[in-house]
């Protein structure tokens, strides 16, 4: 279940509900919304349950999903924090959900925030325009809405769940060409390079968000999330003991290409990578109240 623990946005993600060792997830696939359900009775092996129109399409991209496809070959941990956690985790994969516009819009509502109150928009968004979670899902779970939905979701609400017009009018625009971005992975599969360029064409979608797509939707493990607040620092405190930059951090991970989401995920699974964060943090803005 670790593999997919990145797909949760937040505690209290209506799109994701863990049970104990049951996890409780909806989507939106081409075929309609689903609810699944996993779990792992043993470290390899993942039982799974699906209801709603896309429970079949959703069944069959299952092995993607958990990791399956992720292929470690050629990677070697080298140094000794990257060892002692890929000891600890053997069985850590990239996983690969397919489902571009739910990683797209998520990572856009993340965008220069705090993680919290992004959590809590994509949260109060899908409460409020998401469809139930058909099936036996637990009591307030949702699906991601439409395209169509988001595209048409007003100004105000936007303001309401905590979202600034910039970032309102980034996900509206990724959710117009909706369907286009969700068919760049049937067009380019594995060619992420090609789906990175179709994103970054995308106003407002820069190499951060499309890296956020890599994790999760196309089971990129190279995608490192470059620009953001914490990774290179955090990820400099755990390696060298001080923080790193952007381009120190894309010079340390450059020998293990192409595997370096993977060495990153491994490194903040690392029992070193809960470092005293006395810095300044990304300041917290309400825009509800703007």
């Amino acid at each position: 279940m670790l593999t997919l623990s990145l797909l949760r946005r937040g505690a209290g993600d209506p799109t994701t509900r863990r049970d104990g060792t049951t996890l409780w997830r909806t989507s939106r696939m081409a075929s309609g919304p689903v609810t699944y359900r996993l779990r792992q009775p043993h470290p390899r092996l993942v039982t799974a349950h699906a209801w709603g129109p896309g429970a079949a399409e959703m069944l069959d991209g299952l092995p993607a999903l958990v990791g399956a496809d992720d292929d470690p070959t050629g990677f070697e941990p080298r140094h000794p924090i990257v060892i002692d956690s890929h000891r600890r985790h053997p069985g850590l994969r990239v996983p690969r959900t397919g489902r571009v516009l739910e990683a797209l819009i998520g990572g856009v509502i993340e965008q220069r925030v705090v993680g919290l109150d992004a959590f809590a928009a994509w949260r109060r968004l899908h409460l409020r325009f998401g469809d139930p979670a058909p099936g036996p899902a637990p009591d307030g779970m949702r699906v991601f809405p439409t395209a169509e939905t988001w595209a048409s979701i007003p100004s105000w609400e936007w303001h309401r769940a905590g979202i600034d017009p910039q970032r309102a009018r980034t996900a509206q625009a990724c959710a117009r060409v909706g369907q286009q971005v969700d068919g760049l992975v049937a067009r380019h599969g594995r060619d992420h390079a090609a789906v990175r360029r179709g994103l970054r064409s995308i106003p407002g979608v820069g190499v951060w968000t499309v890296a956020e797509v890599g994790i999760r939707a196309l089971g990129d493990a190279d995608a490192v999330s470059f620009g953001d607040f914490h990774v290179a620092k955090d990820i400099g405190l755990v390696l060298a003991g001080r923080p790193f930059d952007d381009a120190e951090l894309e010079e340390v991970l450059e020998p293990w290409r192409p595997h370096r989401q993977r060495v990153v995920r491994l490194i903040a699974l690392s029992p070193l990578a809960r470092p005293e964060r006395r810095g300044p943090r990304s300041p917290r803005v309400d825009y509800r109240s703007i």
